[in-house]
């Protein structure tokens, strides 16, 4: 069955690059959420006065990739310790989050967070700061931003 999952850990390109190629994931499509604007730019994001993170909403096939394993790959691939920053991309827009779009998803997120809690500590020394709210309005990102690795040749 198709399902949408969106996850903001820093730039969207790297986010559409990590999950694009997993079995099971049907697209994924860099944008923004959870800012107060109607309507939004790149421009406007960057300037941090949106309110809207960086994401990569994906769209799975749940029989093929569950969204749990979506997880484990999102909390892999990112620093989750990071307050408004991933490397050297540093602001609101860059925050680690996790929209969720149903109740079961921010059940088996919360629950990975507090799983993942211990490994942070130990690892990172410090404690997560991903956020889990509901998915609301999503808006995707311009074309130039869409497979910009795969147009980049990078």
């Amino acid at each position: 069955m198709k399902k949408e999952a969106t996850f903001g850990a820093g730039c969207f390109w790297c986010i559409e690059a990590c999950f694009k190629d997993i079995q099971g994931v049907l697209n994924v499509i860099p944008g923004y959420a959870g800012g107060d604007e109607n309507k939004t730019t790149y421009k406007e994001v960057c300037e941090g006065d949106t309110g809207h993170a960086e994401v990569a909403r994906i769209v799975f096939d749940d029989e093929l990739v569950s969204f749990e394993k979506l997880l484990e790959l999102f909390w892999f691939v990112h620093d989750p310790t990071q307050l408004n920053r991933q490397g050297n991309d540093i602001g609101t827009q860059y925050r680690s989050v996790i929209f969720f779009h149903t109740p079961e998803q921010e059940k088996d997120a919360l629950e990975m967070k507090t799983k993942l809690a211990p490994v942070a500590r130990e690892k990172f020394n410090s404690e997560i700061v991903t956020e889990i709210k509901p998915a609301e309005k999503f808006y995707s990102a311009e074309e130039y931003h869409q497979q910009y690795f795969a147009k980049s040749n990078l």
